[in-house]
C-alpha cells in the first residue's frame, strides 16, 4: 500500500527554503520570517506610557514614527527582560485592519539569518513549550536541534494586545 501525500505534506516540501532571523531570549533561540523584519536597532531611550500592559516596554521615535516596543520575555509571561550589551530591538511589520503597523521586539541578542526548508518545520509541540502554542508557527530543524519559529500574527496580534491594554486600564480605573 502506498502513502499518498496530503496537501499539507505537499505544501511543506514545495518551494525554496524560507529565511528566518534568529534571536535569543535567555538560553532559548527563536526565529521569525525575515520578510516581516524591517530592521534591527540598538536598544536606546524609550518613553514609558502609563496604563499599558506590562509587556509593552514603551515607545520609541523611529524617524518620526511612534513605535511601540514589546518586551518579548514579558509577552511570554516571564519576568521582564534585563537590558544587556547585546540587547536590541527588532522592528517588524504586522497588519491591523488592513494597515501596516510597525512594532518593536526587545530581544536579548540577534544571532543570524538561517534558511529552513518547509519540510524541516515540524508542528508545535502539544505540551512542554515555554510559549503559548498558538504563538508558535512550528519547530525548525537546524543542525541537530530545533529553533522555535514564531507566528507573529498571533504572538503580536495588535487587537488582542489592545484588549489587554483596555482591560489593564479598566483595572486601574476601578
Amino acid at each position: 500500500m502506498t502513502h499518498e501525500p496530503s496537501p499539507r505534506d505537499a505544501s511543506r516540501s514545495a518551494g525554496p527554503p524560507a529565511q528566518y532571523l534568529t534571536f535569543s531570549l535567555g538560553a532559548e533561540v527563536f526565529a521569525m520570517d525575515i520578510r516581516t523584519v524591517r530592521e534591527i536597532i540598538q536598544h536606546g531611550p524609550m518613553t514609558t506610557v502609563p496604563l499599558m500592559p506590562g509587556f509593552v516596554r514603551g515607545v520609541i521615535n523611529l524617524r518620526g514614527s511612534v513605535v511601540p516596543v514589546i518586551d518579548l520575555q514579558a509577552r511570554f509571561g516571564r519576568p521582564p527582560a534585563e537590558v544587556g550589551k547585546k540587547t536590541c530591538i527588532v522592528i517588524f511589520d504586522t497588519l491591523r485592519d488592513g494597515e501596516r503597523i510597525e512594532l518593536g521586539l526587545l530581544v536579548d541578542a540577534v544571532s543570524e539569518v538561517v534558511d529552513i526548508p518547509a519540510d524541516a518545520i515540524e508542528p508545535p509541540p502539544n505540551f512542554g513549550a515555554s510559549v503559548r502554542r498558538d504563538f508558535i508557527l512550528g519547530m525548525g530543524k537546524v543542525g541537530t536541534g530545533f529553533i522555535i519559529l514564531l507566528e507573529p500574527d498571533r504572538a503580536f496580534d495588535v487587537d488582542e494586545m489592545a484588549r489587554l491594554c483596555a482591560s489593564s486600564q479598566d483595572t486601574a480605573a476601578a
